[in-house]
């Protein structure tokens, strides 16, 4: 008692086991707790965290909860067996658990966690492709399912959105689709991934592709006919397979968001001459960092300032005074 004292992480509860402040019981019964709050594929990402990463390295490393300090921290993360976004899944993870345990009141306080700088993330450039390559792809892929990936294309939405989509999700009324579920590891969940319904108007090139559409039963307006489960909604994996197979036909190679939404917004930018803040009302990013992503690739668009012509500020004046 005295060594924790002199340390300054003193807490009564350690000896009276009043409440459990190992960090092993405790990260076990933070996650039981997190299913019903969380999205399913949020959930596995974090149950993998806890269960293959921080429960084994805090097996080798016994701690109570209270005693996990920015050097502790430190340590984790550079013996946790991962690749930048990996580690910081991780470390977040054990984030959201002390985050827990300092609102309940089992930590004084949260301890400075590591530096961004500290878990190697490079960014990676937006792969994307023109317009023309991906009608082309797109027209590879069986007629019949075409129209949920022209749907992705016009619209800038995720797959997972676009399978969850129902007939009742298009109002007539004002020609605009509502984005308000999704599939989150393959369970259908009635939110989006951030939580906030969308907005999105139906594009004029989708309208003729929408009305050729077969009338179908059930709630969906996605239906797969050729699917393992016949007349229901589409399958992440299936669409990745078709999206593959089209791409092996015309001889392109890349994945289908890539294909899909990065190569759409690129588009936008790049091809049709829209700014950062344009971008970002079709999406409805809420911060303007998730658009600049794209900004890396705006070649095109940096040449058409770069090329554009400028009357110098001399002429402007001599024209003023002419008059």
């Amino acid at each position: 008692m005295q060594a924790d004292e002199e340390g300054g992480f003193f807490r009564i509860e350690k000896y009276t086991r009043e409440v459990p402040t190992d960090v092993i019981p405790y990260l076990k019964k933070w996650i039981e707790l997190q299913e019903a709050h969380l999205s399913p594929a949020t959930y596995k990402d974090y149950l993998n965290s806890v269960n293959n990463h921080l429960i084994p390295w805090f097996k080798k490393h016994p701690l109570n909860v209270h005693e996990i300090r920015y050097d502790t921290l430190c340590q984790l993360l550079a013996d946790i067996k991962r690749e930048g976004k990996g580690k910081l899944n991780v470390i977040y993870c054990l984030r959201r658990c002390l985050d827990y345990a300092w609102k309940s009141g089992r930590i004084l306080a949260l301890p400075p966690f590591p530096e961004k700088r500290l878990y190697g993330i490079e960014p990676k450039p937006i792969k994307w492709i023109s317009e023309e390559r991906q009608v082309k792809i797109i027209q590879a892929i069986p007629e019949e399912h075409q129209p949920i990936f022209w749907w992705l294309k016009y619209h800038l939405r995720r797959p997972s959105e676009a399978m969850a989509l129902y007939k009742e999700d298009y109002d007539q009324t004002t020609d605009s689709f509502i984005i308000r579920r999704a599939f989150s590891n393959k369970k259908l969940v009635e939110h989006t991934k951030t939580h906030k319904i969308h907005f999105i108007p139906c594009h004029s090139e989708f309208k003729p592709i929408m009305e050729k559409m077969p009338k179908t039963f059930g709630p969906y307006f996605f239906t797969n006919p050729t699917g393992r489960l016949k007349g229901q909604h589409y399958q992440h994996d299936y669409l990745v397979d078709l999206w593959h197979a089209a791409c092996a036909a015309v001889g392109e190679e890349i994945d289908m968001y890539a294909g899909l939404k990065h190569s759409s917004c690129s588009q936008y930018v790049n091809e049709k001459g829209l700014s950062i803040d344009e971008l970002q009302m079709l999406t409805d990013h809420a911060r303007r960092d998730s658009v600049m992503q794209y900004a890396s690739v705006q070649l095109e668009a940096k040449r058409r300032i770069l090329e554009r012509k400028v009357i110098p500020l001399g002429e402007i004046r001599g024209k003023d005074s002419a008059k």
